[in-house]
């Protein structure tokens, strides 16, 4: 039995799936098996996946198209690992990531979910001097809620005793559990997360380093941001049932914050109306963001200025003198 499962979602990645594999396979922590989930997909896919049938470690599960959710309940139910990673399939991870991990939960029982920090990724793999910096300790549910530190579906290595936590069947499934929600086609991450977080003893912490290499497609960034915004007000509601005191108090908040980081995605995205129109909406959803975050609120309500009086590339600049941090 492997130790650790990591498992890799794969819908149409032809052109992506053969770096995340080989990142994969190179990991220093070799007692794991790599799960793929060839999520219904309708390009070369399945011969990529081919190339690699002399791999041991790699097994592969096809089915129809069930959407992120469902190839990863697909992979957690096939998986055989104490822990339980996730890398989508054009994402990389690190050689030294899943040591890191394994490392970290051994060594603390009362953590479920470890993570790391992110480096972004353009399309070509090329680095785009951004990273993602999150919370790694105290975490609370509002913390998850208002900031979501995992930051990216390929960041964490979970417990498989936390999903056996919230394992849930719906009616209308016949084969296994569910543990994300397959009716979340967009935050189906943070629905996960804060589910854990409020339904199960399991703490969250994080570890040094950006082990994660998380890819931005051109052009996918604000474009998506309406229906992110709209899977995460349905996210709350479904949510509020389970805790509702909890929602009335932190809720305004983390909207607000949720609106600027749509924001912030917008500016990277170079689309300036969308990015100022979600600036404002945070502002007035709650002030928050600007009393527990003056810098990084502030920081963005420049950079959408900067965008719209002197354009792309002078955002751009501005982006390498602070450093690169999302």
């Amino acid at each position: 039995m492997p130790i650790a499962s990591i498992i890799v979602p794969a819908f149409n990645v032809e052109d992506t799936l053969p770096a995340t594999l080989d990142a994969l396979c190179a990991q220093t922590f070799r007692d794991v098996e790599i799960i793929v989930v060839n999520d219904g997909s309708t390009d070369r896919t399945a011969a990529v996946l081919q190339d690699y049938a002399d791999r041991p470690q790699i097994k592969v599960i096809t089915q129809r198209n069930r959407g992120l959710a469902g190839a990863r309940n697909s992979g957690i139910a096939a998986a055989r690992g104490a822990f339980i990673g996730f890398c989508d399939a054009d994402d990389l991870w690190l050689p030294e990531k899943l040591a890191a991990h394994v490392a970290h939960l051994d060594s603390a029982p009362h953590i479920g979910v470890s993570y790391s920090g992110s480096s972004l990724i353009d399309d070509d793999g090329a680095s785009l001097g951004i990273a993602q910096s999150p919370r790694l300790k105290n975490l609370t549910a509002a913390h998850i809620f208002k900031r979501n530190p995992i930051g990216n579906g390929s960041a964490p290595v979970i417990r498989r005793a936390v999903f056996d936590a919230i394992a849930h069947r719906p009616a209308s499934e016949k084969c296994r559990d569910w543990y994300f929600d397959e009716t979340f086609r967009q935050s189906e991450d943070i629905e996960c997360w804060l589910r854990i977080a409020l339904t199960t003893g399991w703490q969250f912490e994080g570890i040094d380093g950006h082990l994660t290499q998380y890819r931005i497609s051109a052009g996918a960034l604000s474009s998506a941001t309406d229906l992110q915004l709209a899977a995460w007000e349905r996210m709350v509601a479904k949510l509020t049932r389970i805790a509702p005191a909890f929602f009335a108090k932190n809720t305004k908040a983390a909207r607000a914050y949720q609106l600027r980081y749509l924001a912030r995605r917008a500016i990277s995205d170079k689309d300036t109306d969308r990015a100022s129109d979600l600036i404002a909406q945070s502002v007035g959803a709650s002030w928050v963001p600007f009393w527990e975050e003056p810098r990084k609120s502030l920081s963005t309500i420049a950079a959408a200025l900067v965008l719209r009086i002197a354009g792309p590339l002078a955002v751009d600049v501005l982006m390498a003198q602070r450093g690169g941090k999302a």
